[in-house]
C-alpha cells in the first residue's frame, strides 16, 4: 500500500486535532506520554507502530528533517488504545538518542510547533529489535502498512 492515509483513526483524550497539548506531555511538564486511542483498523491488521515527529524542528540533517519524539512499535493487533505513560511495547530511539517518549519543547521564541502522533497498521506481527530510529523502523515495515493515520497536536513555549 504506501504510506497513504486511510479509515484508521487516532484519537486522544487529551487534546483535540490541532488542538493544544497540555503542558504535562511536553518537556516544561511531567514528559508523560499523552493516552492514545484508535479505530477503524483495516482488515487484516496484525500490529501497529505509533510514531510523533515535529516537523517544525529547526534542524535538517542527511535523509531528515524536524526531530522525532518517539517510536513505538511490536504493538499487538489486539489493541486499540494506550494510556497515559504508556511503558509498553518495544520502544525505538527519539532524536535525543534515548528510549521512549520525550515530549514537545520547542526553541523559546520559535512560535508554534506542529507534533504529528501516527498510528501505522501493520498486516503482520514483525516482532523487530528494540532501539530502531524512525528511519529504520520505516525502513522494516513499509511493504507492511496496510494503513495509517495521524493526530496533530500544537505547543509553543511560553
Amino acid at each position: 500500500m504506501g504510506f497513504a492515509l486511510s479509515k484508521l483513526q487516532l484519537k486522544s483524550p487529551a487534546f483535540e486535532h490541532l488542538g493544544k497539548i497540555p503542558q504535562k506531555h511536553t518537556g516544561e511538564g511531567e514528559d508523560v506520554s499523552p493516552a492514545l486511542e484508535w479505530v477503524n483498523a483495516p482488515e487484516g491488521t496484525g500490529s501497529y507502530a505509533i510514531i510523533c515527529h515535529d516537523p517544525d524542528a529547526p534542524l535538517v540533517s542527511p535523509g531528515s528533517y524536524g526531530f522525532v519524539h518517539w517510536v513505538l512499535y511490536n504493538i499487538p493487533a489486539s489493541e486499540t488504545k494506550l494510556p497515559e505513560g504508556s511503558k509498553d511495547f518495544t520502544t525505538g530511539i527519539n532524536d535525543a538518542k534515548k528510549e521512549g517518549y520525550m515530549g514537545p519543547m520547542p526553541p523559546e521564541g520559535h512560535g508554534k510547533h506542529h507534533y504529528f502522533f501516527w498510528v501505522l497498521a501493520l498486516d503482520k506481527e514483525l516482532n523487530l529489535e528494540a532501539g530502531l530510529t524512525l528511519w529504520q523502523l520505516l525502513e522494516r515495515i513499509e511493504p507492511h502498512v496496510i494503513g495509517m493515520n495521524r493526530l496533530v497536536g500544537t505547543y509553543e513555549r511560553g
